[in-house]
């Protein structure tokens, strides 16, 4: 997927030199350029934007008072022939400064240092999605009329009924009208794991397994064909 970038400038050679720099790397696209910051703000309220690029010296707004005033902001690299603004740039978290005339190999840097932040993000937030599905231990379904509690840890297996699914514990069994798929999204992967097409299964009510079947108390649960690599990866 390509960064989105909008340049902001009031210069249009300066516009036209970060175009250039840009157009090297097939992972940039420039969505939209501006030459003031009001039209700027318009872009920003109706396109993704992944990174900005903006002038300091604009006639009306410039762009400190311009990044001050838009709620979350993409990632920001300022762009000016005046180094006297860095101090102040750093302080609104700006993620570099480049002074003009902007050679490619001063870009490149930044750049370098955008794709390394983006790359911190993705994890931290892929960690953060982790904690956050262990944290969760249960899940409410609607059944009866009812919402029902359902802790994952009493889940023994899931089924799949045409246009429902049951849902076996060691108590009772549930009848909701969901498709497995869906349901599977639902549910922590570190415990559970599709193994037939009509089935999933708790790892932890396992009692024994054959090349062809799981069992489950005394449930002989099929494993699919198409699951069997990744259901014997898993019980191995």
């Amino acid at each position: 997927m390509k960064t989105k970038c909008l340049i902001v400038d009031d210069e249009p050679l300066a516009i036209e030199v970060i175009e250039n720099h840009i157009s090297q790397f097939d992972n940039l696209e420039v969505v939209a350029t501006s030459r003031n910051a009001i039209k700027a703000f318009e872009i920003l309220e109706n396109e993704d934007i992944d990174l900005l690029f903006l002038d300091i010296q604009m006639p009306k707004l410039t762009g400190i008072d311009f990044l001050k005033s838009i709620n979350n902001p993409p990632k920001v690299i300022f762009t000016t022939a005046y180094i006297d603004y860095a101090l102040e740039g750093y302080e609104l978290d700006v993620l570099d400064y480049l002074v003009k005339p902007i050679s490619f190999q001063r870009f490149l840097k930044a750049i370098n240092k955008y794709f390394a932040l983006a790359k911190s993000d993705v994890k931290t937030n892929t960690v953060s999605k982790q904690i956050s599905e262990n944290q969760k231990d249960f899940i409410f379904v609607q059944a009866d009329r009812k919402k029902h509690k359902v802790l994952f840890s009493e889940i023994m297996y899931v089924e799949s009924v045409k246009d429902y699914i049951k849902i076996h514990t060691k108590e009772k069994r549930l009848i909701v009208k969901n498709t497995l798929t869906a349901f599977e999204d639902e549910l922590p992967a570190n415990n559970f794991i599709r193994v037939h097409r009509s089935y999933i299964i708790n790892l932890e009510f396992i009692t024994a397994y054959t090349s062809h079947d799981i069992e489950i108390d005394s449930l002989e649960i099929p494993i699919g064909i198409s699951y069997k690599q990744k259901v014997f990866e898993r019980l191995d």
